[in-house]
């Protein structure tokens, strides 16, 4: 594997002991560098493997419908690992404070963790650095092209970060190697996971229910990839902005909790002789873009916030913040999809009930709360709350950045100035109505959630 993968997050060297691989933001067995590192470190100093996953009580207001698709997916992994003799712990509690537990009270030699660029990660793996004395790693499994390797600094736009990751694509779109079958030697006994206990006891908002469309787990994930390759990829490029079409790929939720590995998704994606065009079309969406939003979260600490936008943006938005708005909703009214933009209603109703949003409905969406709110900071609040409560993919880098640039310009340029937006980009109703059948798609979402 390359090294440049990896980062030790302090400065401890001598490994005596067993070694865990923290499992979080990538949650497979199958083409997972972390896990990959992990074991190889294990083999090469003769010590026993095994993968805990922490199961915080809340996460950046996930409910139900994550949780379970999380869980559920978290299943199969247990599974996947148990044939390869690697056991499986699974923590419920605050995951730094859990994780050191873990470490003092089983005499841990080495962490391995994945790489995750938000906050909240990055706050328990600096909890845990503080309190141990022993090597701790971080593998970025997530991105093809390592974020610190891709750019060291916060990227512009897609044009100034697509050269750079094309450039070292070569290096890093490689194939995975293989995980072996271990001895089964860890030296502690394991508790076996009453997964049906561990539901009954989730803490988390359950009026958003599970999404029973869409099957979580990496096996999940493989169907969906190649349901993809084989009956949408050829005609990607031309209808992936068509909210009225089933054109896009549906691995978001997958990708998002890491059920999938990009990589894989990429190379499948390669090997196949569908036209070019559509294959360049989905490679940059799920190479360049995808990683852009972590280049963004990862070296911006406001990416969810107004003090994280472009000063250009900051400032047209700031001189347009006394505009006058035609209408003004209040978060329950956009909740319940109570405005009087039927296009709108139907984008957050698709949300609520089905766990997900057309790509191109989400920058409808978000611009439109921008332009019915009293401020950005407001709107920006809303449109964070409702994606990550909603969307099987929110708490992630795309929804931040993509908010990001709806409202507040970011990895966008200026545009004509207008009341509210000042030179943000706008959206309006005629436009989408120009570029596809809004009857259509409404009638579309209609049936969906009856």
């Amino acid at each position: 594997m390359n090294y440049n993968r990896i980062r030790q997050l302090n400065n401890t060297a001598e490994v005596n002991h067993y070694i865990l691989y923290w499992m979080s933001r990538d949650q497979r067995v199958e083409d997972n560098w972390a896990l990959i590192y992990a074991q190889k470190l294990a083999i090469e100093l003769k010590q026993p493997l095994a993968v805990v996953f922490c199961l915080a009580p809340e996460y950046l207001g996930a409910t139900l419908r994550q949780y379970d698709f999380m869980l559920k997916g978290l299943q199969e992994v247990e599974q996947d690992l148990k044939k390869l003799n690697i056991p499986f712990i699974l923590l419920s509690g605050q995951p730094h404070k859990e994780i050191l537990k873990y470490v003092s009270k089983y005499n841990i030699g080495a962490i391995v963790t994945d790489f995750n660029p938000l906050r909240i990660k990055r706050e328990w793996n600096e909890e845990i650095t503080k309190e141990i004395n022993i090597p701790f790693y971080e593998v970025d499994a997530h991105n093809i092209v390592p974020v610190r390797v891709a750019s060291a600094k916060l990227e512009y736009a897609a044009y100034t970060i697509r050269p750079k990751i094309n450039r070292q694509l070569p290096e890093y779109l490689t194939e995975f190697p293989r995980l072996k079958r271990m001895k089964p030697n860890w030296p502690k006994s394991i508790d076996s996971i009453n997964w049906d206990r561990l539901f009954k006891s989730l803490k988390v908002d359950n009026s958003v229910e599970p999404v029973a469309d869409i099957k979580p787990g990496n096996k999940a994930a493989f169907k969906c990839l190649s349901n993809f390759i084989n009956k949408k990829l050829d005609n990607y490029n031309n209808k992936r902005n068509d909210p009225s079409l089933d054109g896009q790929s549906g691995l978001s939720p997958y990708l998002h909790f890491g059920q999938i590995s990009a990589q894989r998704v990429a190379l499948e994606v390669q090997k196949t002789t569908i036209n070019f065009h559509a294959q360049e079309a989905f490679l940059e969406e799920l190479i360049i873009r995808r990683e852009l939003s972590d280049n963004y979260c990862y070296y911006n600490a406001d990416y969810d916030n107004f003090n994280g936008f472009p000063d250009w943006a900051k400032k047209t938005i700031t001189e347009h913040r006394q505009d006058k708005r035609d209408y003004l909703y209040s978060l329950e009214e956009f909740e319940n999809g109570k405005t009087h933009d039927k296009l709108w209603n139907a984008a957050q109703l698709e949300m609520v009930k089905t766990g997900k949003m057309h790509g191109f409905m989400r920058m409808y969406w978000v611009k439109k709360i921008l332009e019915w709110s009293l401020s950005p900071e407001k709107s920006m609040k809303t449109a964070v709350y409702l994606n990550d409560k909603y969307e099987l993919d929110g708490r992630d880098p795309n929804g931040y950045a993509g908010i990001a640039w709806s409202i507040g310009g970011m990895h966008d340029r200026a545009w004509g100035e207008r009341e509210i937006f000042g030179k943000i980009r706008y959206m309006n109703y005629n436009g989408c109505k120009r570029k596809f059948d809004i009857d259509k798609y409404i009638d579309k979402v209609d049936n969906l959630v009856k």
